[in-house]
C-alpha cells in the first residue's frame, strides 16, 4: 500500500464503509482501527452526537484511501 488511490488502499477504504476503523485494520494500523472504531461507536449511540459520529464515519474512509506507509515514501 505504497501511495494513495492504490489498489490496498481502495480496498480499504470499502471496508470501511461496512464498519469504521475496518479499513485501518486491514492496512496493520492497529490503533488507529481501534479509535477510529470506539469514537464512532460511542458517538452513533449517544442521542444527540450522532451527526458527529457521521463525520468521524466518512474521515475513516478518507484517511484510509489517503494512507501513505512509510516505506512507500521511502521508495
Amino acid at each position: 500500500m505504497a501511495r494513495p488511490g492504490s489498489g490496498g488502499n481502495v480496498l480499504a477504504a470499502i471496508c470501511c464503509i461496512f464498519l469504521p476503523g475496518l479499513g485501518q485494520l486491514v492496512q496493520g494500523r492497529i490503533f488507529a482501527a481501534l479509535l477510529f472504531f470506539v469514537v464512532s461507536g460511542v458517538l452513533y449511540f449517544s442521542f444527540i452526537l450522532w451527526i458527529a459520529g457521521a463525520f468521524v464515519h466518512l474521515w475513516s474512509i478518507i484517511d484510509a484511501a489517503r494512507y501513505r506507509s512509510l516505506s512507500g515514501l521511502l521508495e
